[in-house]
């Protein structure tokens, strides 16, 4: 079936028979055995619960995956992937990256003896130079944020060809509406579900679809393990989201075309970072006092960290997002005191243009 259609019907819930539309939130913690040695499939709710098995299972569906596990937060979905890397192992990682993933990578990865080492990914020829015999990973975003560079996921998983070599790609900005990694040849995708799936800003997820059985184990043994689960309530409202992610990801991508034409005709614009899909947004203007200033002003639009929600946010890499990278890593990739982030929402593009004029004014 197609995507617009599998988001609401690519898993049916299929525990209890009172022929509700909508999945039940179990809100339960444990589950009661009907004896010694039997199960109802369900024990104890860090293994397993209903109601976040189903939007694992609708998750994985819609990117084509094995397997799907979804954790408390996008970084704990993240984090929970590093586990699988030894002390001596080697990542090569987009150079342009969400400054969470950068922090830990730079230092919980490189305190556990995890090295990892920064490459354009968008540049294939770089990527190639990058990989030595120690590179274990290979761990991409795409399109980057904020510089929102894209990636050739097959071609990158070319690369890979002959080594074992796990191809890691968030796929967080796209979603599976606008982008299939695992097809590609993605070993296993990330989400921040907090973003676009769930859509509303109203709640904290992440996701790790795998791509084989035997990562599917091995993600699963790390998720019930270290126990950063996503609880039931929330993956209700996750579900919930996604039922409505096909037609969100088509305005929120036909405002950002629109906004992001009127800014490259903008004086105060110097330019304009966006790769023509999706719904996000980066823009460097002329000075720091603009930047500022459009910050300040803006109405309609609102001043916040995060991306991905029916509203649209404007941010500021510099002091937000990419807080805790080094001054010279951010310069150097171009986030500096005059960029600013559009995440694009859903309401009339002339309402949110006129917003961003006064702002520029």
């Amino acid at each position: 079936m197609k995507t617009e259609t599998a988001c609401l019907h690519a898993v049916r819930d299929a525990t209890h028979s009172t022929g509700a539309v909508a999945v039940p939130i179990y809100q339960s913690a444990t589950f009661a055995h009907p004896g010694v040695g039997q199960s109802t499939g369900y024990d104890y709710a860090r293994l397993q619960n209903p109601t976040r098995e189903h939007v694992e299972n609708l998750v994985c569906a819609l990117e084509g995956g094995v397997g799907a596990l979804a954790f408390a937060s996008g970084m704990a979905a993240v984090a929970t992937l590093m586990e699988l890397f030894a002390p001596g192992d080697e990542i090569i990682a987009t150079d342009d990256l969400y400054g969470g993933s950068i922090r830990l990578f730079n230092h919980v990865l490189a305190k556990n003896g995890v090295h990892v080492r920064y490459a354009d990914t968008s540049d294939l020829a770089e990527t190639r130079a990058a990989i030595t015999e120690h590179t274990k990973g290979i761990f991409i975003e795409s399109p980057t944020n904020p510089m929102m560079k894209l990636t050739d996921i097959a071609g990158v998983k070319a690369l890979c060809a002959g080594r074992d070599i796990l191809l890691m790609v968030d796929n967080t900005f796209l979603t599976p509406y606008f982008c299939q990694p695992i097809p590609l040849g993605a070993d296993v995708v990330i989400h921040s579900g907090t973003k676009y799936l769930a859509g509303h800003n109203d709640t904290l997820a992440g996701f790790l679809v795998a791509g084989s059985p035997a990562l599917t184990e091995k993600l699963r043994f790390l998720h019930k393990t270290i126990g950063a689960v996503l609880a039931p309530f929330d993956a209700f409202l996750v579900t919930r989201g996604i039922k409505t992610l096909a037609i969100r990801m088509e305005k929120s991508q036909q405002n950002a075309r629109q906004i992001a034409a009127w800014l490259r005709q903008q004086p105060k614009v110097e330019k304009v970072f966006y790769p023509g899909i999706g719904a996000m947004i980066s823009f460097a203007l002329a000075s720091e006092a603009d930047a500022i200033q459009a910050l300040n002003k803006t109405a309609l639009i609102l001043y916040a960290e995060s991306l991905g929600g029916v509203e649209t946010l404007i941010t500021y890499p510099m002091t937000q997002t990419h807080a805790d990278v080094p001054e010279g890593e951010r310069l150097a990739r171009g986030i500096d005191a005059r960029l600013l982030r559009l995440s694009v929402g859903i309401e009339a593009a002339a309402d949110l243009i006129a917003d961003l004029e006064v702002a520029l004014q």
